[in-house]
């Protein structure tokens, strides 16, 4: 009998774990994961909860090396331990899948720190690079924000394999494509370029019933999916005219639900199909226990005027604009948060 997860799978989806920590990650490739993702703030929880202790303190016994070095010499080994799971699916697939997400320095956009553009576009590039280097089936996690944007061709030209995360509209995403597809025209061979677009759907919906209350019933709940929805279709439309070995793909992220009436697997059954979902370990296991059977939907959208609502009363420039002031914060919070518990583990 086929199970929840692998219904959602035979429909075209590739099921990517929201998380590096090692025995989640076992499990969920035996449910049929094929890749994970990494965050400071996944990173940041597996400390607090003791998880890596022993390597923690070995490493803050080395002589002369920073707290922020310890914080990443650690994430590179968690994201190394996930990476060895799913090296068998890279490359089987021939480099198509079995990626895990590595993301840069949330800090570098961090508004109290203030650094200047030139200078965060230079660090992105230096990173990127950096975490990259000798890692086949690893993917550098950019933010979309201007110095993100603003490196990617150069990161792709010299090779990276780009997730580009924070996405939240099609202005967004459609600056990363054409940066990361200018970059990839650089390249002696497209063989090896692959390239995803993260794109954050169940935030949009918290945003609109806070700012766009005004919404009817049928439309609220529904903009993280139908903007998850045009996005997908440009993205297939775009590259369906380019002859790239890979595919370049979505990633449907902030795929678990925020409201308790909701079903866990609202925006799971909604974008199933195609590309890329990247789900938490609470959703996997929401879904597995469901017995529900996936069909596609991700190419299926509500009733014209559900669609004519959204466009009108959704000012999408205002909601880029707050989710990324969001989105910042939510990953650099976390990062000064693991630096503080760094310290105080070094002080003891």
């Amino acid at each position: 009998m086929t199970s929840p997860l692998q219904s959602l799978i035979a429909t075209g989806t590739k099921l990517w774990l929201d998380s590096v920590e090692p025995q989640l990650v076992k499990a969920n490739r035996a449910l049929g994961a094929t890749g994970a993702t990494s965050n400071p703030i996944i990173i940041s929880d597996l400390i607090k909860a003791g998880e890596f202790d022993r390597e923690l303190d070995a490493l803050l016994h080395e002589k002369n090396v920073s707290d922020e070095e310890v914080a990443w010499r650690l994430t590179d080994r968690v994201v190394r331990s996930a990476q060895e799971v799913f090296r068998p699916v890279w490359e089987k697939t021939q480099g198509d899948d079995g990626y895990v997400s590595f993301e840069l320095d949330p800090l570098i956009e961090d508004p109290d720190r203030n650094v200047p553009h030139r200078e965060r576009v230079a660090r992105y590039l230096e990173l990127g690079q950096k975490w990259s280097a000798g890692h086949e089936n690893r993917m550098i996690k950019v933010p979309a924000t201007p110095a993100g944007l603003d490196a990617l061709e150069e990161l792709c030209a010299a090779g990276v394999t780009l997730n580009v995360t924070l996405i939240f509209t099609m202005r967004q995403y459609e600056t990363a494509r054409e940066a990361i597809w200018r970059g990839a025209q650089r390249r002696k061979s497209l063989a090896r370029f692959k390239s995803v677009y993260s794109i954050f759907v169940s935030r949009e919906d918290v945003y609109t019933e806070k700012h766009v209350p005004e919404l009817s019933k049928g439309a609220q709940g529904q903009v993280g999916i139908v903007n998850a929805k045009q996005l997908w279709r440009s993205n297939q439309q775009f590259w369906s005219g380019r002859r790239t070995p890979l595919r370049q793909e979505i990633i449907f992220a902030s795929t678990g639900t925020k409201k308790p009436e909701d079903p866990p697997w609202k925006y799971v059954e909604a974008l199933a199909g195609s590309d890329i979902q990247t789900n938490p370990p609470a959703t996997n296991d929401a879904v597995e226990k469901s017995g529900r059977t996936f069909q596609r939907t991700v190419d299926q959208l509500p009733p014209a005027e559900i669609l004519a609502e959204i466009d009108a009363k959704v000012d999408m420039v205002k909601l880029e604009e707050v989710l990324m002031r969001e989105g910042v914060a939510k990953f650099a919070d976390p990062q000064k948060a693991l630096l503080k518990l760094l310290a105080e583990r070094r002080r003891k």
